[in-house]
């Protein structure tokens, strides 16, 4: 079924009615074009690059019997998304309301994308939009070093880590010293808001944890919609949990 980080959020968002474009790279087969047919079908603008040679990217997720997932990649031509593939002003958005960037961290842990998603970090600063990114995996945290990852994300308006990321990372004072505001995610405990002179938390409804795939990109796409269009950060933070929630008991990483 479709998935991948950046579509998942997208669906989301659009699902909860922002206006959305997903920029990305996919591979030039049947897979590629089911994934845009489908997203453009929830009314989602996709700028996609198509990779002459790798295919669209397809993970392998293994479910147990609590809802808790291991993936494996393959992450076909993702790995190849460049500089090339950015071009935010060209994309033709409004200057208000502002937009809004969101990155997914795999972009950054990926050797050969990383280049790309620090480009467009910079083309939205110089644009004036506000930012985040999902850090997505304490492993390749781990793997690729916390000075180096938070050097990437320095200067991020928001980033959005779950418990794991944040004790990879370190803590959420020492991710405060990079990024403007953080927004962590508990699972089941809810989400916590903080920054400088901020701190919200909000509760988590009890649900049946049915599948956990694509739980952080609905809580995402669920507090960014709801902060982007004025919301307070405890209504935001409601609006993530919420969307999170909904995704954990279903099959499955977008909207229904």
């Amino acid at each position: 079924m479709p998935g991948g980080a950046g579509g998942n959020s997208a669906s989301w968002l659009a699902e909860l009615g922002a206006e959305v474009t997903l920029v990305a790279r996919v591979g030039d087969d049947a897979a590629g074009a089911a994934c845009r047919g489908e997203l453009e079908a929830a009314g989602i603008t996709c700028s996609f690059a198509v990779d002459p040679a790798l295919p669209t990217c397809m993970v392998v997720i293994l479910l147990d019997a609590h809802g808790d997932r291991t993936m494996f990649p393959d992450r076909g031509a993702n790995k190849a998304f460049s500089v090339a593939d950015v071009d935010l002003a060209s994309l033709g958005l409004p200057a208000e309301p502002r937009p809004h960037l969101h990155l997914s961290g795999y972009v950054l842990f990926d050797a050969g994308s990383r280049a790309a998603g620090l480009e467009s970090l910079r083309q939205a600063r110089a644009l004036g939009w506000t930012t985040s990114v999902d850090p997505q995996s304490p492993a390749l945290i781990e793997r690729e070093g916390v000075s180096s990852f938070l050097a990437w994300v320095s200067g991020v308006d928001l980033l959005l880590p779950n418990e794991n990321e944040v004790a990879a990372l370190g803590g959420l004072a020492a991710i405060l010293g990079h990024a403007r505001e953080v927004v962590a995610t508990y699972g089941s405990a809810g989400a916590r808001w903080v920054g400088a002179d901020v701190d919200e938390s909000a509760e988590a409804p009890v649900v049946e944890n049915v599948d956990a795939t694509g739980c952080g990109d609905a809580f995402n796409a669920g507090l960014l919609s709801a902060w982007l269009r004025g919301e307070d950060r405890s209504g935001a933070l409601r609006a993530g949990v919420a969307a999170g929630s909904a995704a954990a008991a279903r099959v499955g990483a977008r909207p229904s």
